[in-house]
């Protein structure tokens, strides 16, 4: 089987999906329009046919159809490649330029904010978000919340295919050096404005004054346009000596920074964060999470039974939800949490859903 993904290789969620897939013997072509910062598809079942040296964006434009010339491209690769499928991860971008190819059968999976942002610009970006999910012959959602927001924009079905984890990577574990008398706390997220990194500071700034007497490490680890920007809040706030920004790890060294954290944060203040998946990471890792009230934050962590859900933008609430994990033994919650990713989000079996629903379609295509 040969799949050609129209998908950002600068992305974690593209590298684990393209990995997974060519692990299973499927053949994979990747189509990006950005770069990735390190060679994670160097796979013998992984080609790279377009990714350019700088990032191709048109979210200035009034639409996104600066893409439309890449349409050309793409055919190009479509006829030399004659994959049995295109799948196109994120429905505006990727899924204009898939829906515009007129190949078939082709796949969209819909992301996050090209849901619940692009439509709602205008009215023109809704017609085109429209024409991409008309094209696609399967529409699919990593949560059940985005595929109800997608629904009110097609009457199509759509399937849900979690993001999971790959359990036997992200499992508790200790971590060499991990000093016993410093809580860890942190986030693994873009340091970007939409996940609440300005309110994890605040909550760290409440949490240092109440307890003095204690030694807390506050870790930032991702990448993000303004680093410099948090780095200076954190400066001014006098924070600097309890706060490490790591910038972009490498996605094999994410396991070792969730167990080394004894609280995860995911507090996004956008519904866009459609799923979570680093909280399912972190709920792996039997660690105790607390993540904001959107998007599909609340559905990972089941309404709160496997972690806690607090409103978003509220630096106050992450700090007593904090407090209330540390005054807390979290060993059995940390374990009926990593059972219930074991149930709902294993990545083998997310994968295993994926290629069966590949299967089906050229079943379907070939008539059988």
């Amino acid at each position: 089987m040969k799949v050609l993904l129209l998908s950002d290789t600068y992305s974690e969620h593209t590298e684990k999906w393209a990995l997974g897939l060519a692990d299973n013997g499927i053949e994979i072509g990747l189509f990006s329009f950005n770069k990735a910062t390190y060679p994670w598809h160097n796979h013998k079942n992984i080609t790279v046919f377009f990714e350019p040296d700088k990032k191709i964006n048109a979210e200035s434009t009034f639409t996104k159809l600066s893409y439309v010339k890449y349409v050309s491209v793409l055919k190009k690769i479509i006829k030399h490649f004659k994959p049995d499928i295109l799948h196109a991860h994120y429905a505006t971008s990727y899924g204009l330029v898939g829906a515009l190819s007129g190949f078939q059968p082709f796949i969209l999976s819909v992301w996050g904010s090209d849901v619940y942002n692009f439509p709602k610009r205008s009215r023109i970006h809704k017609r085109v978000f429209q024409y991409n999910l008309k094209k696609a012959n399967v529409i699919l959602s990593t949560s059940e919340v985005m595929k109800v927001e997608t629904q009110f924009y097609t009457n199509k079905e759509v399937l849900v295919t979690p993001f999971g984890v790959d359990t036997s990577v992200f499992k508790n574990a200790i971590v060499p050096n991990k000093l016993a008398d410093t809580i860890y706390i942190g986030t693994i997220k873009p340091i970007e404005e939409k996940y609440g990194i300005v309110y994890i500071i605040e909550a760290a700034e409440i949490l240092l004054k109440l307890h003095s007497n204690k030694k807390f490490k506050f870790y930032l680890i991702g990448p993000g346009s303004d680093l410099a920007y948090y780095q200076k809040i954190i400066d001014e706030k006098k924070l600097t000596e309890h706060f490490v920004i790591t910038d972009r790890i490498p996605f094999s060294e994410i396991a070792n920074y969730h167990n080394l954290l004894d609280v995860f944060l995911n507090v996004s203040i956008d519904d866009s964060e459609s799923f979570g998946v680093a909280a399912v990471e972190a709920m792996a890792c039997e660690k105790p999470v607390i993540v904001t009230d959107v998007g599909g934050l609340k559905e990972v962590v089941n309404e709160g039974e496997f972690g806690i859900i607090v409103p978003k933008m509220n630096a106050e609430a992450i700090a007593n939800a904090v407090e209330t994990i540390l005054e807390r033994d979290n060993t059995h919650s940390g374990k009926a949490a990593r059972e219930h990713v074991l149930k709902h989000y294993d990545w083998q079996n997310n994968l295993k859903y994926m290629i069966s629903i590949y299967n089906n379609l050229i079943k379907d295509k070939n008539g059988i």
